[in-house]
């Protein structure tokens, strides 16, 4: 599953929903993470200074993984890939039955 991540909001809901859906607390996770539970609680609350290393260890811990994107929009290699269908053609045979 892929997420789009546009603001710390996003990624403390990824990853506050991936420890809730592993059952873990977040006590369990600080200790996975290496991390103090304040630690922890802090980054779901939305801590917007949160160390981008301990944040790392954090989404390892939880075997998430961080991806860099230039956000263009990728074509497809060839045009004559795409699949045309006339619609006309298609209620014209649907109503002839």
């Amino acid at each position: 599953m892929t997420t789009q991540i546009n603001s710390i909001r996003d990624l403390v809901a990824a990853v506050r929903g991936r420890r809730k859906s592993l059952g873990w607390t977040q006590s369990e996770l600080a200790r996975r993470a290496h991390v103090s539970r304040q630690w922890i609680s802090e980054f779901e609350a939305g801590k917007p200074t949160a160390e981008l290393g301990l944040v790392i260890r954090l989404l390892d811990a939880l075997e998430l993984r961080l991806t860099v994107d230039s956000g263009e929009q990728r074509q497809p290699a060839r045009e004559e890939s795409a699949t045309t269908v006339d619609l006309d053609a298609v209620l014209d045979d649907y109503r002839s039955r």
